[in-house]
Formats: structure tokens, sequence, C-alpha cells
């Protein structure tokens, strides 16, 4: 099963896939997202967003600044004030 990750600024839509496995760098400290994970929301910090494309992949690092993170039945969407690179 994959889980829908979306990852959006203000000014436009970063990614948009199915995934395997989203890490977010939360305020509260950093969390794992999986398909069928629970409905929430957190804030996010300064950092990196790690992304497992399949099971025991390395990841793929994006550095994203500020934000909100949605984990809903849909997937998780990552609202950030900005993405590096």
């Amino acid at each position: 099963m994959a889980l829908h990750f979306e990852l959006v600024t203000p000014a436009k839509l970063v990614r948009s896939e199915e995934v395997h496995m989203v890490v977010v760098p939360g305020t509260e400290g950093e969390f794992g997202v999986l398909e069928g994970h629970a409905p929430f929301m957190s804030t996010i910090r300064d950092g990196a967003v790690q992304v497992y494309k399949t099971e025991g992949a390395a990841p793929e690092t994006i550095e994203v600044r500020g934000g909100f993170a949605e984990v809903s039945e849909k997937g998780l969407t990552v609202l950030a004030e900005h993405v590096e690179g």
C-alpha cells in the first residue's frame, strides 16, 4: 500500500506522488507517516523532510522552512513556507 504525499508552498505544488513513508520535522519532534496513519495536524520546524519511495530505500531529503503538516484519509500534505532547491 502506498501513502499519497504532497508538498506545497504558497507559490506552487512541489510534489504529488505515492511513496512508502515520509518523516517530517515536527516542532514537537520528528514523526513518520505511513499509509493508514491516524489523522492529525502539526506545525513543522526548519529541517529535512525524508521521503522513502519504497520500503528499505534510502530516503530523499528535502529541506523545508516552517509550515504545517496534515495527515488525513487522503494522505499527507506538507504546507511549507519555503522549500530549498
